[in-house]
């Protein structure tokens, strides 16, 4: 896409992306999981500095759900390396394009290494006024919302909130993305067309955007296309516009 055709479009402030296919990705080279795992987190790198030079504000990607525990140990165990990896590797990338990261997700399930790991990086970037790069780990919408409503009733119990006066501003203020813009564009790779618990509430007047692409050979140029579509759609939420 050329450069005034960029100038011409309204970026949205904030886009989430499920990462999916790591997997098939790196079966169709015939190679093992792990190894389309690795080119995922590679991806991250590339399409989170596209997005900079795109100017969207905020990124939010799926990298480790809540249910990907089930998965087989090895899968596991190597996906738990990613977080350090992930820092060794891109630290002085994101230092150079101004980029601030943080984590949203359980801490619950995290062993003390990833958890200071993941402390560190947000202690380090938390001044930096770039994109912010939203890395979704131990993450799932059900865990998110529950949290939320345990800490309202909470409040109940101790007398701070009058039941009749939650609202769903009560509800947003406690999830895990509330430091974030709204979000408007919600993109999978890979051919799948669900959303597998990420972001429900946020993405309930988010525009969806499906693709074929695998995670790992999602570029710039698939992003500017879900930019395109996102440009296409009459975003009314849930009113008409005169």
């Amino acid at each position: 896409m050329k450069k005034n055709q960029i100038e011409n479009l309204n970026i949205p402030k904030h886009v989430a992306i499920i990462l999916d296919g790591n997997g098939r990705w790196a079966a169709k080279r015939h190679m093992p999981r792990t190894f389309g795992h690795q080119a995922g987190v590679e991806n991250i790198r590339k399409i989170t500095l596209a997005a900079s030079e795109l100017g969207i504000k905020a990124l939010s990607v799926y990298a480790f759900s809540t249910e990907n525990w089930s998965r087989p140990k090895d899968e596991v165990d190597f996906l738990m390396k990613l977080p350090g990896e992930f820092e060794k590797k891109f630290k002085d990338d994101f230092k150079d394009y101004d980029v601030k990261v943080v984590f949203s997700g359980r801490k619950s399930h995290l062993n003390p290494e990833n958890l200071d790991i993941l402390e560190r990086i947000m202690k380090n970037t938390a001044d930096r006024k770039g994109i912010v790069l939203n890395i979704c780990f131990d993450y799932g919408s059900h865990a998110e919302i529950t949290e939320a409503v345990k800490a309202i009733a909470t409040e109940v119990l101790n007398g701070q909130l009058k039941p009749e006066n939650i609202v769903a501003d009560d509800i947003e203020k406690r999830l895990y993305t509330k430091d974030l813009p709204k979000l408007d564009l919600l993109i999978r790779p890979s051919g799948e067309v669900r959303l597998s618990n990420f972001l429900l509430w946020q993405a309930a007047y988010a525009e969806l955007y499906f693709c074929k692409t695998y995670w790992p050979a999602f570029t710039k140029k698939d992003l500017e296309n879900a930019i395109i579509e996102f440009n296409k759609r009459d975003r009314r939420f849930g009113g008409l516009k005169k």
